[in-house]
Order: structure tokens, then sequence, then C-alpha cells
């Protein structure tokens, strides 16, 4: 690791985020040969668990912004991946379905990230992979937990109001 020396001293967020954007460009250099973009990839694997999906869902599942997903899926409805359909009654909603192009990605696309995964892992024991997950739970779940309570109550004296830590995220500076 080029910043190994750097990193051991980096906040768990940092370390987090630094993992994640290694993480994603290993899965794209193998997502590229299928002609899939990364940005594809939390919409597809939304889709694969459950389809036909609101764009609405399909942003909350994938956790970014909705003009985010509406670009996305007219991309991936120009590569044949997805249509999309009014919802019978709401013409404002729209459901999100597989083509059976996009259906089969799946037996494609789904290896190569359990392969990333695999090469993560390479060298660490078993038994760190999985108190790393527990760890990660965790961390995942105390944080679920802030962000609803900061969410449900006024901000305590000296602490960040959540939309002021949002805008503060989407800067760059978790």
């Amino acid at each position: 690791m080029r910043k190994n020396a750097n990193l051991r001293q980096e906040r768990l967020a940092h370390l987090v985020k630094e993992a994640m954007r290694v993480f994603n460009r290993a899965l794209q250099m193998r997502l590229a040969e299928h002609e899939v973009s990364i940005g594809h990839w939390p919409f597809l694997r939304a889709l694969w668990a459950t389809d036909g999906l609101t764009q609405r869902e399909l942003s909350d599942v994938a956790g970014v912004m909705e003009p985010t997903t509406f670009a996305a899926l007219q991309a991936m409805e120009r590569r044949g991946y997805v249509v999309r359909r009014a919802v019978a009654g709401d013409r404002r909603k729209r459901q999100v379905f597989l083509t059976a192009r996009g259906r089969a990605l799946e037996a494609k696309l789904v290896p190569l990230a359990e392969a990333v995964n695999g090469i993560a892992a390479r060298g660490v024991p078993v038994a760190d992979v999985a108190a790393t997950r527990r760890t990660l739970l965790a961390v995942l779940e105390s944080l679920a937990q802030d962000e609803a309570g900061v969410a449900a109550s006024p901000s305590p004296e000296g602490a960040m109001s959540l939309p002021a830590a949002r805008r503060r995220r989407s800067r760059g500076k978790a």
C-alpha cells in the first residue's frame, strides 16, 4: 500500500472511506470488462434482490440522491439493463424492472465482487475478517442510532446538527 505509514494514524472514518475507494476501483476494473459502471452496481444489486422497486426506493437502498438515481437509470435503460414503468394510479411514481439482459448480469458480476472480497481478505486470518465484520456492523448500528437520535431531538449544546453534519460530509470532511 502506497500510503501505509500515513494510514496507520488515520481516523476510522478515513480508513473505511479509503478501503471503499480501493474496493470500488478493484471492482470497477472487473465490471468494465462487461460494460457495467461502478455507479450501476448498487442499483443492480438492489434489483437482483427485489425487482420492481420505485426510483425513490432504489435511491434509499443505494444510499444516493434521487437525481443520481435518475441519471443512472437513464444510462441503464439505454444499455438495456432495466425498464421503467409508471405505477398504476400514480403517474409520478416509476417502478424499475430488470430486463433479461439485466438479470443475466447477476451470474457474471456477483462472482467478480466475491473475488474482490476474497482478494481483499487474502492473508488475513479468518478470525480477523470475522472480527472486522462484527466491528463494522456495530459501527453501522451505533451511527444509525445516533442519526435517529439527532433527527428526533434538538441538537445538544456543542453538537453538530444533522443537516450541518450532512453538509460537512458532502464536502468530504467526515
